[in-house]
């Protein structure tokens, strides 16, 4: 069980890390263009601020047998942070002024979380605490591409829900739920196993859409937009998730 629980920890490492490299693409266009253009930065805090939880979580003192939990999530903590780094230098002024606002309050509630953790819990209390704060989070960055599910429904095609994206939503929320239940802990398990819900419904609005060759009207206001977990593209009234793979 032990055996089991150690394999399925390590795949969900390597499946998360494909998630977290996936917007690179949208940040050597940022880049090479020298703006921000119209992407949003907020998916990036926010995951940010699910890593640093969970990572938080993972360590020996809050949960044990949860390493794993907190080597993936500390790393995708470091790229995440890379990410905003990259968002703020290259975003308008007052795009910048927002994700820097929203920059601090993401350290701030993890502070908080972890002094109030260290000084006033213990146990499992200390537990508890640090889990709940991070099952939140974990849904919430999970939710994240529901907004490309529906226009993959109301275009009836997937040209903006690329297969292998799907596929990794699906395989890093299996894994971790696996994960969670071998070591009988609820606060890895639930908010996987809403990821592995929402990566199965991914899969079946594929295959069902997938032969689609789509809506010229959603080409044309989507230009070269394909799409990454979490990122968002705003303008003309309509919310696409942005560059993949």
């Amino acid at each position: 069980m032990e055996v089991l629980h150690f394999l399925f920890g390590v795949f969900g490492n390597a499946t998360a890390l494909f998630l977290f490299l996936s917007p690179t693409i949208t940040f050597k266009r940022i880049i090479k263009s020298n703006s921000t253009e119209q992407f949003s930065g907020v998916p990036y805090v926010m995951t940010l601020l699910n890593c640093l939880l969970s990572a938080w979580y993972g360590l020996p003192f809050v949960s044990k047998n949860n390493i794993l939990v907190s080597t993936i999530n500390g790393t995708g903590a470091v790229i995440e942070s890379i990410y905003v780094i990259v968002f703020i230098i290259y975003a308008p002024k007052k795009e910048k002024a927002k994700i820097l606002g929203l920059f601090a309050f993401v350290l701030t509630v993890f502070s908080a979380v972890a002094l109030i953790s260290l000084f006033a819990l213990h146990g499992n209390g200390r537990k508890l605490f640090c889990g709940l704060a991070a099952t939140i989070f974990s849904i919430i960055m999970y939710a994240s591409p529901l907004s490309i599910m529906r226009l993959v429904i109301k275009t009836k095609s997937v040209e903006f829900m690329p297969f292998f994206l799907s596929l990794f939503v699906f395989l890093c929320g299996t894994s971790w739920f696996i994960y969670g239940l071998l070591g009988h802990d609820p606060f890895v398990a639930v908010p996987n196993g809403f990821g592995c819900g929402l990566g199965t419904m991914q899969l079946i609005l594929y295959f069902i859409y997938r032969d689609n060759k789509g809506c010229p009207e959603m080409k044309k206001q989507s230009g070269n937009g394909s799409i990454e977990l979490g990122a968002e593209k705003k303008g003309n009234g309509k919310v696409l998730q942005d560059e993949q793979v």
